[in-house]
């Protein structure tokens, strides 16, 4: 059962890739902390179930919005629109990304600048538009979602690696640039999440049984797990943390 922050009721917060995985079990935290919560997707159907899920558990009732973030021309339009109904962002969690498999053989300068869109700069473009309403309101936090990946060396994910690397160090630009208006910046890096896509796609019974081998802890890592450490790091307890990594892996890394 995840904490209860009584800060986070009612704050505003959006959720980039929030109709499923980890996207979706995030937007599944806030909303049973009772916050006023967007998020954007590119999968509508997914979207409209989860909300769907959402008004049967009782709890707040997101608002979503299509968006394919690769357009970064769109992304302000976009935000400025889901806050006429969730009102000023607080919060932001920047957990969209794709990690389709590639090798390196196969990228092309077009494709190479795309995943750079999808992965990395629509995080800061997201950042970027809700900083006018975090600095009005003398406070925020942005999380930015990394990953394992780079620090793991895995195959087939040069682009999403790269992306995930620089992560890092937007997050420790942003925390320095906007800290004075008391906005936090933090990276919570993901470890093997055992979500419906990675298991169905990418992740065999083997595979996992590896991953729990090079774990130091011996269970499943879920999007739940992710969502608990959003929701610290989107409340006042962690007040004092920015320009920081935050991992859940399991002690993979």
């Amino acid at each position: 059962m995840a904490a209860q922050y009584p800060d986070l009721k009612d704050s505003s917060v959006l959720i980039t890739g929030g109709a499923s995985g980890i996207g979706a079990d995030i937007v599944r935290a806030f909303c049973q902390q009772r916050a006023r919560v967007a998020f954007i997707d590119i999968d509508a159907k997914a979207a409209q179930q989860l909300i769907a899920e959402l008004v049967d558990a009782g709890g707040s009732v997101p608002v979503f919005s299509y968006c394919d973030l690769a357009e970064l021309g769109a992304i302000r339009g976009v935000i400025d629109k889901l806050s006429e109904s969730c009102g000023a962002f607080t919060v932001l969690v920047n957990n969209a990304a794709s990690d389709n498999r590639h090798t390196p053989e196969d990228l092309t300068p077009e494709y190479w600048h795309n995943r750079l869109d999808v992965n990395l700069g629509q995080q800061f473009f997201c950042a970027q538009a809700v900083h006018q309403y975090m600095r009005e309101q003398k406070c925020g936090s942005i999380i930015n979602l990394g990953s394992v990946s780079y620090r793991m060396s895995l195959p087939d994910l040069t682009a999403y690696a790269t992306c995930k690397a620089a992560v890092v160090g937007l997050t420790r630009s942003l925390a320095r640039e906007w800290g004075a208006d008391n906005i936090r910046v933090n990276t919570l890096v993901p470890g093997c999440v055992m979500t419906e896509k990675q298991l169905k796609l990418w992740i065999s019974a083997e595979d996992e049984a590896q991953i729990q081998q090079q774990q130091c802890l011996k269970r499943r890592i879920v999007g739940a797990d992710i969502a608990n450490m959003a929701l610290f790091l989107a409340s006042e307890s962690s007040s004092a943390c920015t320009a920081q990594e935050f991992i859940v892996d399991g002690g993979i890394i």
